[in-house]
This record gives structure tokens, sequence and C-alpha cells, in this order.
């Protein structure tokens, strides 16, 4: 296995990304299978990188963005339980319900959330409509 840091020549995004062997990266980028997490985009390179080399010092920076990442993902699963509990869950039919509700004037004793494209997001706020994103995570512990 071999690790490489990838940046998208689109948004300057970078990324580590694992590949079988350098061949495959290559046969991957070959085929346009490689894109952007961000923006979609396929236009992807590899970046320098240095060896990995262990030391007890880059566990410590290891251990301690472990920890971060644990908080928050312990953040987003509070939000996600106060949502469950406040709000009506509208699955894929967010777009759908959002107009009803801004254009019919409805007037709800809850809020909504569900899920929708990229591209509903963008029409609604072309239309006016706010809407907010929220990382949404299981919490497997496996």
């Amino acid at each position: 296995m071999i690790k490489y840091r990838l940046i998208c020549k689109d948004c300057n995004i970078t990324f580590d990304s694992w590949f079988s062997s350098s061949n495959e990266y290559e046969r991957l980028k070959k085929k346009k299978f490689l894109n952007c997490h961000n923006c979609n985009s396929s236009s992807i390179h590899k970046t320098l990188m240095s060896p990995s080399i262990s030391t007890s010092k880059k566990n410590s920076m290891m251990d301690k963005k472990i920890q971060k990442y644990k908080r928050a993902k312990q953040t987003i699963l509070k939000y996600q339980e106060f949502i469950k509990k406040n709000f009506d869950y509208v699955g894929e039919n967010f777009a759908y319900e959002v107009r009803s509700i801004h254009y019919n004037n409805k007037k709800m004793s809850k809020g909504i959330y569900g899920t929708t494209t990229k591209e509903d997001l963008k029409d609604l706020k072309e239309e006016g409509i706010e809407t907010e994103i929220m990382p949404w995570i299981e919490d497997n512990e496996n």
C-alpha cells in the first residue's frame, strides 16, 4: 500500500489517499476515477510528501488529533439528538416541504429536517429560502 497526498487544482484542497501501488494511482487517474470530495473535479494531482517516520512526538500529535475528532463527533451527535427531538423529519422530501412552508406561509409548531441534493440547495438559496447544512453521522462504534 502507498499513501499519496493529493491536491485538487480547481479548489486547492489537499487530502490523503491510499493506493495498492503507484501503478494503481496512475490507472485510476487515467480513467478519471479520482475526484475531489469538495468540488467533484477530476483535476487531481500528487503533491510532494515526506516519508512517514514514527516518533513519540508524532504519536502524541496523532493522539491529540484523535481526541479532537472524538470531541467534534460527540458535539455533532448532541446536535443530531436535539434536532431529532425538536424537528420533524421529512426525509428526501425536504426541498418540497420547505417550499410548501415558505410559499404557503404555513406556520409549523416544529421546524423540519431531511435530505436534499446540492442542486436543490442552490435552487432554494436562489429563491430566497434560507437553509443550513448539518453534517450527519451514524454513531457506529465498531
